[in-house]
């Protein structure tokens, strides 16, 4: 087995000089606050390239989450007491299959999570289990839907459906910077819209985010609530619960030196993608799919086994074992001889309805509710596609400074997992 002296991420940031430019600018001109030409400038390239009114530079894309969750409960519910959250006591259906982020702004606003179903198609929400979930929650007025590792949702059909039901959308497209459905880039289809630029994204500052509107009231709005709320008076002024949310201007600094190469981010993963697409041939595995009417950023390419040839595998709260058979593998496998190479993989994200925290949460699939342990349930009818996924799926190495010949040893080795060379 080959074993890489340098370490092969799964995604690490990909810098190309430009942005120390900029950071020295922050420097030197002594702008290393929350203002500056950096902020702007990112706020005006950014609403340019996704193609809405205004974006809002903020210090993460859970900071941009977590404001999107405020404005669509000030606008469904009213402005709540102090300490209240603008979602108390409401429930909002959210995405099964994401990392915890998507959904922790709703309990920051005091709402609570109901977990919608996974789509084989997309690996997204599943528009069945979202309409089922409106059939079992009729009074829910509040959607958020995520773009998962890159590849865009049935936006379509899901906006639909929220239309349908009088219900807004908050559109996570932390992971989908650059991606498009139907020539449109993600990041305009919900009333309340985030990105993100953390550090293995693929366009990165380090850390930040923002939100993206047509609204200029909501993005004013937005602009106050990150910079603590504060009044237009000479003195602290303050009549609302704010936040310390807002950007730097160093970071900033680092994405507008980032943003001329977005498009050289993906075609780089695409290539990745493609190369582990044409390296598998013949396994019995497939790639993470995406509808023709999309086009992704293929920010990680990710796998599933196909159910016959998975081994036997157990997995824990945080172990997990598996057993070796000869033309069978599964991802605990696959992920520790990766690893044994110096690379890094990972699992697919937990499902949500799975995650301890959340565990008391409903979770409904496309033939009702998944928490329902009816004999229907245990013997197979309904099924559990997120929980599924799960089990038999796999994020590759995705990083885009990999080599060609370093993603040929990966492919080799999880060829041998499957005794196919």
């Amino acid at each position: 087995m080959t074993k890489f002296e340098k370490k092969v991420w799964l995604s690490s940031p990909t810098m190309h000089g430009d942005e120390i430019k900029y950071v020295q600018e922050a420097y030197e001109t002594n702008w290393m606050s929350t203002v500056g030409a950096n902020i702007n400038e990112v706020e005006r390239l950014v609403a340019e390239k996704v193609g809405c009114k205004y974006a809002v530079a903020l210090s993460a894309g859970t900071a941009a989450l977590h404001l999107c969750a405020k404005l669509a409960g000030e606008a469904l519910y009213g402005m709540p007491k102090v300490g209240e959250g603008s979602l108390k006591g409401r429930k909002v259906f959210c995405s099964d299959m994401t990392f915890d982020a998507t959904v922790n702004p709703i309990a920051y606003e005091n709402g609570e999570a109901v977990f919608i179903d996974t789509e084989r198609d997309t690996w997204n929400m599943d528009p069945v289990a979202l309409e089922k979930a409106f059939e079992i929650y009729p009074e829910v007025r509040l959607v958020v839907l995520v773009h998962l590792y890159g590849t865009p949702a049935k936006v379509d059909e899901i906006r639909a459906i929220c239309a349908k039901h009088g219900a807004l959308m908050i559109e996570d497209a932390a992971e989908s910077f650059g991606a498009s459905y139907k020539g449109t880039q993600t990041g305009n289809f919900g009333d309340f819209n985030a990105i993100s630029f953390n550090g293995n994204k693929i366009i990165t500052g380090s850390a930040g985010g923002m939100f993206l509107t047509n609204s200029k009231e909501d993005a004013d709005k937005v602009r106050k609530w990150s910079t603590q709320s504060r009044e237009a008076a000479s003195w602290y002024q303050h009549e609302e619960v704010g936040f310390n949310y807002r950007m730097s201007n160093v970071i900033a600094g680092v994405v507008r030196g980032q943003m001329p190469y977005l498009e050289e981010h993906i075609a780089q993963k695409k290539a990745i993608y493609m190369r582990y697409k044409e390296g598998f041939k013949g396994l019995p595995v497939q790639m993470n799919p995406y509808e023709s009417c999309s086009e992704p950023n293929f920010w990680l390419s990710c796998m599933i086994i196909d159910k016959e040839a998975m081994c036997k595998q157990v997995r824990g709260e945080t172990d997990a074992l598996y057993v070796h058979e000869a033309g069978k593998s599964c991802p605990t496998e696959i992920l520790e001889k990766i690893a044994a190479m110096n690379a890094e993989g990972r699992p697919i994200w937990k499902p949500m309805h799975m995650q301890p925290i959340y565990r008391s949460h409903a979770f409904i699939t496309a033939q009702g509710n998944g928490r329902a342990r009816t004999n229907a349930y245990i013997a197979g009818s309904i099924e559990d596609v997120g929980a599924d996924i799960f089990e038999r799926g796999l994020c590759l190495p995705s990083d885009n400074k990999m080599t060609p010949e370093q993603q040929d040893a990966i492919i080799a080795t999880i060829r041998d997992c499957f005794d196919v060379r």
